[in-house]
């Protein structure tokens, strides 16, 4: 009987369900342990894999595509990028900012291809050398950045990443943990009527949700925001939504402006690994919601 279900973010092509069920079924067990609630069943968790549709088809090797600075192309990728920048900017005084890169901001850059490319070299530049970034090459970035624009544009990625998560809930289940990119994967099906007839999920859990990113993400989100808020999923009870602190990704780390004051944004910190999903997994915050949702614990609130 399937209780929690765990959708998972970027990178992890080169993974399988299995695997990925290896590092973050512990953790997440762990987490809840934490807080002193009943611990989940090992058996009645279960992971929705999508990784796989993001893995170049024909290639032999299991190592990134050597990806560089001339292979952010298109104005989505650019925007992200820049966002990203300026965000570890703002969480780490390291880091030097866009503004003292000498330039215009998004608008000037765009104006050529020769300033955008040197910009998005500058934030490449930037962004590896930020403490909790340290050690992570361009093509990694590059290619997460890819996949989280990727999914809004080729829809038979979208579908098939909604079709592969709704296959996994189950009228028994009572708790969705979604992390990075798995958090959108995670509300588009849930808000689909096509799959949520049976569905009484009691708690979604983002973990370094990049969803209140507006015009990257929110706004082109099934279904559309109506104005300013975002569709509540009608099969979804309650919403913690998990943020480090230093989160690039989760740029924007308060999602009930975007999707209702029933959003209990909360705040954790990650160490030098702000956006990995065992750090969120074994943080007591995330394991207090998802024992929640499982009927174990009263809500906390946000922080």
């Amino acid at each position: 009987m399937t209780k929690v279900v765990f959708v998972h973010g970027v990178g992890k092509q080169y993974l399988s369900e299995d695997s990925l069920a290896r590092d973050v079924v512990p953790e997440l067990r762990g987490g809840v342990r934490l807080t002193g609630a009943p611990v989940p069943d090992a058996a009645d968790i279960e992971v929705a894999f999508y990784g796989d549709l993001f893995r170049p088809k024909g290639t032999r090797s299991a190592q990134e595509l050597p990806y560089d600075a001339t292979d952010v192309e298109s104005d989505d990728e650019f925007q992200l990028l820049m966002e990203w920048w300026e965000e570890a900017a703002r969480t780490d005084p390291t880091v030097p900012g866009p503004t003292a890169q000498g330039t215009r901001g998004r608008v000037g850059w765009a104006a050529s291809r020769a300033l955008r490319l040197t910009a998005v070299r500058s934030a490449l530049d930037a962004l590896t050398g930020a403490a909790y970034l340290r050690g992570v090459i361009d093509r990694v970035l590059i290619s997460d950045l890819k996949q989280l624009v990727g999914y809004f544009t080729d829809e038979d990625i979208r579908a098939e990443a909604r079709a592969r998560v709704a296959a996994r809930i189950t009228p028994e289940t009572r708790v969705v943990v979604a992390h990075s990119l798995g958090s959108v994967v995670a509300y588009e099906t849930l808000c689909d009527k096509e799959y949520n007839a049976d569905w009484d999920v009691h708690m979604l859990v983002t973990l370094g949700s990049p969803l209140g990113m507006r015009a990257v993400v929110l706004d082109r989100l099934c279904p559309r925001p109506d104005g300013r808020r975002a569709q509540w999923p009608e099969r979804l009870r309650e919403w913690t939504n998990v943020a480090d602190s230093t989160d690039i990704v989760a740029v924007v780390r308060d999602l009930s402006p975007a999707f209702g004051d029933a959003v209990n944004d909360i705040l954790v910190h990650n160490g030098s690994h702000m956006h990995d999903s065992t750090r969120y997994l074994t943080a007591v915050e995330t394991g207090h919601a998802i024992a929640t949702g499982l009927g174990g614990l009263p809500v906390a609130p946000g922080v």
